[in-house]
């Protein structure tokens, strides 16, 4: 999904977005850990869970709890014991991620605001929401980062004077190459500062 979705006013999502002086605010969307992606595995670690827990009192009750395999075959202690501590750790895991999934953390949005000259980054995290305000002015260049390898990443960033980079983009699913590079131009466009990385 594209990094700019949506806008408190009608903002076009067009190349030329920059070029249009009248338009003074873009905000855009954020997509948190409620996805697709994340619903599968936890669904996955659920069901895992719960076949471990059936294998365990399987075992320990001398009788087939589950359709496949004969787990009342297998000797109490230690292999149903440690089936039954795998489903356990299985049902922490899952609430966890249940957890992540219904409080949506990571969502928010990114608000450029080049009447008031501010910037405002919101995301959800678990307890409270976090926000960061940035004046427009030390915003330096927008950087795409593209790396590939063991531990990917693909996201576009604010270079800050005086801070650390500032990502904009979501934590996980890596974007598109296409997306990435045409979000930051039009985010560069749009700020007037320099694009790096490509």
């Amino acid at each position: 999904m594209p990094l700019f979705s949506s806008a408190s006013r009608p903002v076009s999502s067009s190349p030329t977005l920059a070029s249009d002086p009248s338009q003074t605010l873009l905000e855009t969307r954020v997509i948190g850990s409620r996805r697709l992606s994340n619903v599968l595995v936890a669904s996955m670690v659920s069901i895992g869970g719960i076949g471990f827990l059936l294998a365990s009192l399987s075992s320990y009750l001398g009788r087939d709890l589950l359709p496949v395999g004969q787990p009342s075959h297998l000797i109490w202690i230690p292999q149903g014991l440690v089936m039954g501590l795998y489903s356990i750790a299985a049902a922490l895991l899952a609430t966890y991620l249940w957890s992540v999934i219904a409080i949506d953390v990571g969502s928010g949005t990114n608000r450029f605001d080049r009447s008031a000259g501010l910037l405002t980054v919101r995301r959800r995290g678990f307890r409270q929401w976090i926000e960061v305000e940035v004046a427009l002015p030390d915003v330096l260049a927008v950087k795409v980062e593209v790396r590939d390898g063991f531990n990917p990443r693909r996201r576009v960033s604010l270079r800050i004077r005086g801070r650390r980079d500032l990502p904009l983009t979501r934590v996980g699913e890596p974007l598109p190459i296409a997306d990435l590079e045409r979000d930051g131009a039009q985010l560069a466009r749009f700020l007037s500062v320099p694009l790096e990385g490509l």
